[in-house]
């Protein structure tokens, strides 16, 4: 037999509503990791799919006047559309009323209940809709759903059961033993104690007198499979799990190297799916990944309820496909929970992938091209500088594999900004446009050279994330082939030297244009307003204005001033009072500004005014455009002129 192909799921996704960032998150992280598999020549099985079958379906399709089958085929595209708007790469997209897998579904139960494994009884418990299962009165949370913060209704009805608890002691041995066996160990320990409190047994039907849609009982035809024994087997029938269990291909993927899932669904996952496959004898899968949530800007989590998700494919259409992938993947870290903000989003995209990422292989290919003919240049002598930079490339390979091994995306892609940021220092250290001018050749051939190999193992490394814009820069460096270029990174002993010399290389278009203004799609998105100022109190009593508080000598250091040029100006789009200023601090593009300095001066006035810059203040978004600092000016009610120093752009002001 050959090598495992290494099998990776996703949750199947609830057809009641439309997809949102939650889900998008989830698939782009199953999609880069198995995108990583395939790069390093595993052959990969990737399932996703929708759970089509339940009451919170049936009420759906009941609003809109279908019948459950109808609704479902009806939002499917919406659902396709998602993963096509973000290039996901799955080889089965599941449906749980698939023909195969209503066959597995009866087969399973059915085998169950003849080995004694399932049995009816009555039942009086507290029902969740909207989690659509039994709670007990001590799981009650102020008397709702302990999952979703719902009403619950007490139901009596009569039942099938499955024989959960036999398998308590077994389960809570095995996530002992296996310490990978669910991640991250928060998750793990929650499980722990969940079952510190005894395991019951599990109903897994409902009778069709109050829930008709779903999978019939092959023993019993009053009922139908309760909607996780269902939706759960899904992971078997995608790996071709027959319906009578019999040895076959299945078994060369099976059992699944990660199942991804949001922490919403742990217990369901690691509790009711593991002790079916225990009473099933199937082996365990390898790991359980329990993601956190997207939460808004003001905490609360987002949920189609309460309105506040985000639409994945309007930043995908607005910043472009590899800039959405990275920020979902590279701004939270996986298992924990992450606040979205759209200026959050603008801010990560201009920092890492247009200033860093982008400019550093831009300037390489520029003065590449204006300076050496556009050729990948010979590797002379190393000096420290470039064997410090060799150290951190192979650290950044080293560290990528590393972190994926159990899915630190953003630690994994941290490792490649270190690269690209000490990139970024060597330019300004080795300072080649001096080199040039020097007419050091020998020593300008050598530092492009390594500026070029940094875009290249920059690229072949985030790959699995950004698989377009990577692919694009690597054509740039005349290695068409990816998967080449990513094998060569990943098994080199130096990094560093893997360029062919003389080999053509294209400037082209930069990689990640910076925004200046935010995209026309979401602007009205953004929360970029700035406050309007609050009214003072009125007092009788006349207050002495305080005197600043002192600072010391280290505090006033940390401030950075420099001289800047300025070389445009123009109105804000979207306030009166705000100009737009392009200046010159002695970088390798001008910086851009926004002041508060419209009522004093004209955009003409401004033109090649050397003005105070603080250069080292974090980019802030001004009324829907970025600012990356800050301008010095005089006046205390309005500005009455600006500090100027007559001296080059870039020099120190202290």
């Amino acid at each position: 037999m050959s090598a495992k192909t290494f099998y990776i799921t996703t949750p199947i996704y609830y057809v009641n509503g439309n997809p949102h960032i939650g889900h998008a998150y989830t698939t782009t992280a199953a999609d880069a990791i198995a995108r990583y598999r395939r790069l390093e020549g595993r052959e990969v099985f990737f399932l996703t799919g929708t759970d089509e079958h339940g009451q919170k379906v049936l009420e759906a399709a009941n609003a809109r006047g279908m019948t459950p089958k109808q609704h479902c085929d009806d939002m499917i595209p919406r659902w396709k559309a998602m993963m096509t708007d973000l290039e996901i790469r799955y080889d089965r997209f599941i449906r749980t009323t698939d023909e195969d897998h209503i066959a597995v579904v009866q087969g399973v139960l059915q085998r169950l209940h003849d080995q004694g494994f399932m049995y009816r009884d009555s039942y009086t418990g507290w029902y969740s809709t909207a989690a659509e299962r039994f709670w007990t009165e001590k799981d009650l949370v102020d008397g709702k759903c302990p999952d979703t913060g719902q009403p619950v209704v007490e139901i009596t009805e009569t039942n099938w059961f499955f024989k959960m608890s036999e398998f308590g002691d077994r389960l809570r041995q095995h996530i002992l033993d296996n310490d990978n066996f669910i991640l991250p160990v928060s998750r793990r320990n929650e499980i722990l104690g969940f079952l510190d409190k005894g395991l019951g047994d599990l109903c897994i039907s409902r009778p069709k007198s109050r829930m008709g849609w779903g999978i019939e009982l092959p023993f019993d035809d009053e009922f139908v499979t309760y909607v996780w024994f269902d939706a759960l087997l899904n992971y078997l029938t995608g790996a071709g799990y027959p319906p009578d269990g019999a040895d076959g291909d299945w078994q060369n993927r099976w059992p699944a190297d990660f199942q991804l899932l949001g922490k919403d669904i742990l217990t369901t996952h690691s509790v009711y799916w593991i002790t079916m496959l225990m009473a099933m004898e199937v082996p365990l899968p390898h790991t359980l990944y329990a993601h956190g949530w997207w939460v808004a800007g003001d905490g609360e989590k987002m949920s189609k309820s309460l309105g506040n998700t985000i639409d994945v494919s309007l930043l995908k259409d607005a910043f472009g496909l590899d800039a959405t992938r990275y920020f979902l993947l590279r701004e939270i870290a996986f298992g924990a929970d992450g606040k979205f903000t759209y200026e959050g989003f603008l801010t990560r995209y201009n920092t890492d992938l247009a200033n860093d990422f982008g400019n550093m292989a831009h300037r390489g290919l520029s003065m590449t091209t204006n300076w050496l003919g556009a050729k990948v240049p010979p590797l002379g002598q190393r000096t420290e500088d470039d064997e410090k930079l060799l150290q951190v490339a192979r650290e950044a390979v080293e560290g990528v594999h590393l972190h994926l091994e159990t899915l630190q995306f953003h630690k994994a892609l941290e490792a490649v900004s270190a690269l690209v940021g000490a990139g970024n220092t060597y330019i300004e250290t080795t300072q080649p446009w001096a080199l040039n001018k020097a007419g050091n050749t020998d020593r300008l051939n050598t530092v492009m050279r390594h500026v070029l190999e940094v875009a290249h193992v920059a690229a072949a490394l985030q790959l699995f994330v950004m698989p377009n814009k990577c692919a694009e820069l690597l054509n740039k460096l005349g290695q068409p082939d990816s998967t080449a270029a990513f094998l060569a990174v990943r098994g080199a002993a130096d990094p560093l030297n893997l360029l062919t010399e003389g080999t053509d290389v294209v400037v082209g278009d930069a990689l990640f244009p910076r925004f200046r203004e935010l995209p026309a799609s979401i602007a009205a998105l953004f929360d970029a307003a700035e406050p309007a100022p609050k009214k003072p109190k009125k007092s009788k009593k006349k207050k002495v204005a305080e005197p600043p508080a002192q600072i010391e000598f280290a505090d006033f250091g940390k401030i950075a001033l420099r001289v800047g040029e300025v070389k445009a100006a123009e109105k804000h789009p979207g306030a009166d009072r705000l100009l737009v200023l392009q200046v010159d601090i002695g970088e390798d593009q001008p910086r851009q500004i926004v002041a508060g300095i419209a009522n004093k001066f004209g955009p003409d006035e401004l033109i090649g005014r050397k003005v105070v810059v603080v250069s080292n203040l974090a980019p802030a978004m001004l009324r829907g455009v970025e600012s990356q600092g800050m301008i010095l000016a005089a006046g205390a009610k309005g500005v009455v002129d600006l500090v100027s120093v007559d001296a080059k752009p870039g020099e120190v002001v202290r």
